[in-house]
């Protein structure tokens, strides 16, 4: 939302609209060209679809500042099916030989707001990009936890139909990677 207030003060005759939706939603929703331009994470790229780089990212595994939970048996509230944090979570736990199975998941929630929401009212542990906390690491609501030997990285990627170039879409790319210099 900061980027698209920025776009539409520089932009005011735009009209712009925003779909919310994980990777998959967003994907379906371009190739049914309900939508011109998205924004996904995640590992999975179809093949009918253009994917260009915006910004890397970080996942972290987070709980409320007061939490007391031991590791081995900590309930896990994590992203839906489809989403793209979810993916990179369960190939990062493959990659140790852990099946997402195997843990202990409490919940799965539909967007980072609601995961964030949810573990400042529980004792559990929820797996969030680390742009989305930095207020409340700030604040000192919530604290990291360090998977010894974890990292999650992705990358954020705009997606549009392949052979779909120019026009607003492609004005909408070139702000944002400018604007991308202060995130």
């Amino acid at each position: 939302p900061p980027l698209l207030g920025n776009f539409i003060r520089k932009f005011p005759q735009v009209n712009l609209s925003l779909l919310n939706g994980n990777s998959r939603e967003i994907e379906t929703a371009l190739q049914e060209h309900r939508i011109d331009l998205g924004l996904v994470e995640g590992i999975f790229r179809l093949p009918n679809l253009k994917y260009t780089t915006f910004l890397d990212d970080e996942l972290v595994a987070i709980v409320h500042a007061q939490s007391k939970l031991s590791l081995q048996h900590i309930p896990l509230v994590l992203r839906e099916r489809g989403s793209g944090t979810l993916d990179v979570f369960e190939r990062a736990l493959l990659q140790h030989s852990i099946k997402l199975s195997s843990l202990n998941v409490l919940m799965y929630l539909g967007s980072t707001e609601s995961i964030k929401l949810f573990l400042e009212n529980t004792d559990c542990m929820g797996i969030v990009s680390i742009r989305s906390i930095y207020k409340e690491l700030a604040s000192g609501n919530f604290r990291v936890v360090e998977i010894k030997e974890m990292q999650m990285l992705r990358e954020f990627c705009f997606v549009h139909q392949q052979g779909q170039e120019g026009g607003l879409p492609q004005v909408f790319m070139q702000f944002a990677m400018h604007y991308n210099q202060r995130l």
